[in-house]
């Protein structure tokens, strides 16, 4: 499959597990939350990793370059993402959080010579657009579901997402060189989970009392921090270390950035009334992105 498309793939993924993550999220808090789903991520993918024999790929080196790109992409990034949201809702953090995907083509070309030309590069631009627009103009005038509601200073909120979207990128492109030498995706990914979550045990440990749970966690907490951790962090990430072999970061990252729009029809499920005119238009853009990308 190519991997444009297997970003795709784990768009849909991160997407899908926005909804199992939104309740467990607010009610636990950002920093407990993360914690959680990576603790139940980390068990899914060494129990994969150990199964295939893949952990084998492993040496020092790679796990210390790994370990990095885990604390800051998933670490910072990831807990700043549920920040965000916890202050934001889903579909305002979505397009905050879809600005990796310009952080990510600008890295790549400064770092690491990757430039997009024709029609990817006019497919890019509108899918981007169309994730902008779409999230930005999705809302129906009267809506008042309580993820449209903000919760304190909407400044640090739109700085938590915009810090959770440059950790992404950075995170991802620490380790695209890497995924070259034939290192097991799955082992990858078990390695930057692991070492995120030393990360979190660690802030937790210190005492501070932002680590700490808001609530106790219920089991309803713990199916759905679950459900996200296999949906998002073993699979999504999975795959997008996987594409991330075989495709240019940059690209990778554009196809990954469709999130927010795949979110809008979820979202329709939840609220029962159908997304603002700005959301469909935003679709028709993304789509056509996509199909000049994939051309």
């Amino acid at each position: 499959m190519r991997p444009e498309a297997l970003a795709l793939l784990a768009a849909a993924c991160w997407a899908v597990s926005s909804l199992f993550s939104a309740p467990p999220a607010q009610r636990l808090g950002a920093f407990a939350f993360s914690r959680w789903r990576m603790v139940f991520a980390s068990l899914i993918l060494w129990g994969l990793a150990l199964a295939s024999g893949g952990w084998r790929s492993l040496d020092m080196a790679t796990v210390a370059l790994l370990g990095l790109s885990g604390v800051v992409g998933i670490f910072i990034g990831d807990t700043a993402l549920f920040s965000c949201m916890n202050r934001l809702g889903p579909r305002r953090s979505g397009v905050l959080y879809a600005t990796h995907a310009l952080f990510s083509g600008v890295l790549a070309w400064a770092l690491l010579g990757e430039v997009l030309w024709g029609w990817a590069l006019l497919g890019s631009g509108l899918l981007v657009g169309g994730v902008m627009v779409a999230v930005a103009w999705g809302k129906r005038g009267d809506e008042t579901h309580v993820w449209e509601q903000t919760r304190g200073p909407l400044a640090i909120g739109v700085a938590l997402g915009l810090l959770s979207a440059l950790c992404q990128s950075l995170g991802t492109l620490m380790i695209k060189p890497l995924m070259g030498t034939g290192i097991d995706p799955v082992a990858a990914s078990a390695t930057r989970m692991s070492l995120a979550l030393a990360a979190h045990t660690l802030l937790f440990a210190s005492g501070w009392s932002g680590a700490r749970a808001k609530a106790p966690l219920r089991r309803h907490d713990g199916f759905l921090i679950f459900m996200s951790a296999a949906v998002a962090m073993a699979l999504g990430m999975t795959l997008i270390l996987i594409a991330l072999r075989d495709g240019q970061a940059g690209l990778v990252a554009v196809m990954s950035s469709v999130t927010p729009v795949l979110i809008l029809p979820l979202l329709w499920l939840i609220y029962r009334r159908r997304p603002g005119a700005g959301a469909w238009l935003g679709a028709v853009l993304a789509v056509v992105g996509t199909a000049f990308i994939l051309v």
